[in-house]
């Protein structure tokens, strides 16, 4: 199995618009940071959780030429607003996408943010997708067993993934001790880190932590970090052993 950090930036990246704090002037290209997003190379299949505004920059920048699916942990801007470039693959592939996620989210995609999907399927040029309801029990891409993780970003209801001995927690600030249970026995957890200030709908540095220490994957990445987590280059310093802020386009093998 291997893993590419598409983005690793909270829903505005890094740098911001308009900010010239030290962290968005960083030369440094790993404190550049596009809106978060996975990509799962694992049995032949290629399988992106999450499709932000970014997708098309980071589906150029690694080369993708095939995708199989895309799984969406919730609604939110920063992690559908690059669905409608989905149409590559419809070409490439010559077949609709499948998108994996829970009803209400598909149920909005479908009703507001990509409505002319469903509504004009004989238009020309527009993407194809087919939308699969998921719910929290696990379910299989193919021959991938993916399983969902139940969490609350602030009060919104939102999904993790675990495939196989590696887990997926973005956007949350709350699980519930039994859905830790599923956590256990991994050999990577990626996790939300957003800053060092408590955060409402985020776990920020010591939240993470604390799960990670709870978990005891063999490694742990950061990621969906905001300019207010610091430099690259201090946070490796100051993180146990073991646990690694993550940065768009590193590639990790399992």
């Amino acid at each position: 199995m291997r893993i590419t950090f598409m983005g690793t930036g909270t829903s505005q990246g890094v740098p911001l618009i308009g900010c010239d704090c030290d962290i968005c002037r960083s030369n440094d290209v790993r404190d550049e940071r596009l809106r978060s997003s996975i990509l799962i190379s694992y049995e032949n299949r290629n399988i992106l959780i999450d499709a932000g505004p970014d997708f098309r920059q980071q589906m150029l920048r690694e080369q993708v030429t095939n995708l199989d699916a895309i799984l969406l942990t919730h609604e939110h801007k920063d992690h559908i607003g690059g669905l409608d470039d989905v149409r590559a693959f419809n070409y490439i592939q010559n077949k609709p996408m499948d998108i994996f996620a829970e009803k209400r989210v598909n149920d909005l995609l479908q009703s507001r943010d990509f409505a002319y999907v469903v509504e004009r399927k004989d238009y020309p040029g527009i993407p194809k997708m087919i939308f699969h309801d998921i719910e929290n029990k696990p379910f299989k891409i193919n021959s991938v067993e993916v399983q969902p993780i139940r969490g609350l970003h602030d009060k919104l209801p939102v999904f993790g993934f675990r495939i196989k001995n590696i887990a997926y927690i973005t956007d949350m600030n709350y699980i519930s001790e039994e859905e830790i249970k599923k956590l256990y026995n991994l050999e990577v957890l990626i996790i939300t880190a957003l800053r060092i200030k408590k955060h409402i709908s985020h776990f920020n540095l010591e939240e993470s932590l604390e799960i990670i220490k709870k978990l005891k994957p063999k490694k742990a990445y950061l990621t969906h970090i905001s300019h207010k987590l610091g430099f690259y280059t201090d946070l490796i310093k100051i993180l146990p052993e073991n646990i690694y802020p993550a940065y768009d386009g590193l590639k990790i093998e399992i």
